[in-house]
């Protein structure tokens, strides 16, 4: 028997932890779903440096990270996801282009590269704001060379960037992941209930 279609729109981006946890949950759904999902991949920190920062230099209070961490660390545990020591962050947009343009080339391409992306940085606390770092990546989830160069250098890429970006501002987004299933918004990585929830009143 087939499972009915679902269609998802998903604000994310690769250094958000929330993001990590919010895409494990999302995949739940697929036991009872067929997904398709609209990944809109949003920058969240522009300004960080892609040699990478100490996650100091996002200024949360130190009471609030820690809060923040403990938050995360049993979300994580719940999603079975190992969360290594997260205590740098990066700059995001070679990894977002490099996803965008992999969506192109063949969706278990984008996927094995998707999913990757968060392991390398969340669990073996890789720099995704490396090239290099991305590159061997990318060919490891079956990207070509030329499909690599093209993500960097393709300006309709970065132009997909912008029209999330666009679409975000409209949309009035605030938090990564936001999930738009149906009619129902939900802003964070919620429970996989409330996943569920928005699913079942699509159908």
């Amino acid at each position: 028997m087939s499972k009915p279609e679902l269609k998802v729109t998903v604000f994310s981006d690769y250094i958000c932890p929330y993001c990590y946890v919010g895409d494990a949950r999302l995949n739940r759904l697929r036991t009872c779903f067929e997904l398709k999902v609209n990944w809109c991949f949003l920058e969240i920190h522009p300004e960080t440096s892609p040699q990478g920062e100490p996650v100091s230099s996002l200024n949360y209070p130190a009471e609030t990270w820690k809060r923040m961490m403990a938050t995360l660390r049993q979300m994580a545990d719940e999603e079975n996801l190992v969360l290594g020591e997260h205590n740098f962050t990066t700059n995001s947009r070679s990894a977002l282009l490099l996803a965008e343009a992999a969506k192109a080339v063949d969706p278990a391409v984008f996927y094995r590269l998707h999913a990757r992306l968060f392991e390398a940085f969340f669990s073996a606390g890789m720099n995704i704001g490396d090239r290099d770092c991305l590159h061997s990546l990318a060919l490891e989830a079956g990207m070509t060379e030329s499909q690599i160069g093209s993500a960097w250098q393709d300006e309709a890429v970065a132009k997909q960037l912008q029209h999330y970006l666009q679409a975000a501002q409209q949309l009035r987004v605030r938090a990564t992941p936001t999930f738009f299933i149906g009619k129902r918004r939900l802003d964070g990585a919620v429970p996989v209930d409330q996943l569920v929830q928005a699913a079942q009143a699509v159908h």
